[in-house]
């Protein structure tokens, strides 16, 4: 018995790494070839990079290759008859499949806590690098594109000429709009004060019909770091948020869910005292309905995201559930057919069910449980499929 628990782990474990490794490193470069283009990155900041990059691959390919290595060794060990003669010595196959379910149980502990690491060390290390590096992002992307843009500003220019912008014209966004057209132009990086400096010569100030200056000296201005880079600066998402943190956010959300709440039922109380029935009709009742729904969508969020993360890891067990039956069934040994054949109805029901669930959750349609719906599918799915493996 033993001898052939460790025989089947080490024949999935072999091929489950082998594909991880593959597949992980095709994403890594996706992932790189994805985040340079869209921050400009260099090849250092892309070395930098990699680190963070690896546990968002991980939470994507570990699931895959699950399916990839089961579907693959219980397809060949049928195609090749090795069930049929454990069935034969009087073995119940079950014999071959605890030690793989014991595995990928494992493996979703293990992809749960890869989803939590991805959205948060690796995100903010992922934005750490391309604040860190604004001035060489700007710089390459103006040698490229002769042109780069943030929230705050953006510069256009003729070409670049080492470290100086030929004829730059530097718009700056904000509630006083403003134009600087300039001979020339540097950036300078102040990481240790978190600044970037913008230093104009003989430079033309326009802002407006009623603003317009002309100087032949040295115009310069400071933006911090997080503004002048091209990072998403909404951290509260829900999505980019660690697990450790929910339970504080949602209790913090559920107090001003409450909180608006009660002023509105004050406002409406003091609206009927006064008989200003219009008023319960009027643009503030329109506003303050607004802000209470916005309260309310993003506590529902709070609520689906730990459970879509605990959901999404162990779609690894429901995998195997599914895979191990199906590929035993199949008597497949080719690796490809075998896996697609498996996939296939996973693509089918799974995804379907878990984006659906986690669209209705977020809206407060369905409670946060039903994004197990896919998992629970699947693994009734791989219950029934069982009972025909050992049975016959």
């Amino acid at each position: 018995m033993r001898l052939l628990s460790r025989y089947v782990l080490i024949e999935v474990s072999k091929v489950f790494f082998v594909a991880l490794a593959s597949l992980t490193l095709l994403l890594l470069i996706v992932g790189v070839v994805r985040e340079a283009t869209d921050q400009g990155l260099g090849i250092g900041q892309i070395v930098l990079l990699l680190p963070y990059i690896l546990p968002d691959a991980l939470r994507f390919t570990v699931p895959a290759t699950v399916l990839f290595a089961v579907s693959t060794v219980y397809g060949r060990m049928a195609g090749s008859n090795e069930i049929v003669a454990i069935k034969s010595l009087g073995i119940s196959p079950m014999t071959v499949v605890w030690p793989t379910l014991v595995l990928t149980f494992l493996l979703s502990l293990c992809t749960v806590w890869l989803n939590d690491l991805a959205v948060s060390w690796g995100r903010n290390g992922i934005r750490r690098v391309a604040i860190e590096a604004v001035e060489d992002i700007a710089y390459g992307m103006l040698r490229t594109q002769r042109s780069y843009s943030s929230e705050r500003f953006s510069i256009n220019v003729k070409r670049v000429e080492g470290r100086k912008l030929l004829m730059p014209t530097l718009s700056f966004h904000g509630k006083k709009p403003m134009t600087v057209i300039a001979e020339d132009a540097e950036l300078r990086s102040d990481p240790s004060q978190g600044l970037l400096k913008i230093i104009c010569h003989n430079y033309t100030v326009e802002g407006g019909e009623e603003l317009r200056l002309r100087d032949p000296d040295v115009f310069e201005i400071e933006f911090p770091l997080l503004d002048a880079s091209r990072v998403d600066r909404n951290e509260e998402v829900p999505s980019k948020l660690p697990m450790w943190v929910f339970r504080e956010k949602i209790d913090k959300q559920i107090v001003r869910v409450e909180d608006q709440k009660r002023k509105m039922a004050a406002l409406a109380g003091l609206q009927l005292m006064t008989g200003d029935f219009p008023g319960l009709a009027g643009n503030e009742w329109a506003v303050q309905n607004e802000t209470l729904k916005a309260y309310n969508e993003q506590l529902h969020r709070l609520y689906t995201e730990p459970q879509r993360r605990w959901a999404n890891g162990f779609s690894c067990l429901c995998f195997a559930m599914v895979g191990i039956p199906l590929a035993v069934r199949q008597r497949n040994a080719d690796l490809l057919t075998s896996f697609f054949l498996c996939f296939l109805p996973i693509l089918i029901v799974y995804y379907p069910f878990l984006a659906f669930s986690v669209d209705a959750s977020k809206q407060g349609d369905l409670p946060p449980i039903s994004i197990w719906s896919g998992n629970v599918v699947l693994a009734a799915a791989g219950v029934y499929l069982f009972r025909y493996v050992v049975r016959y």
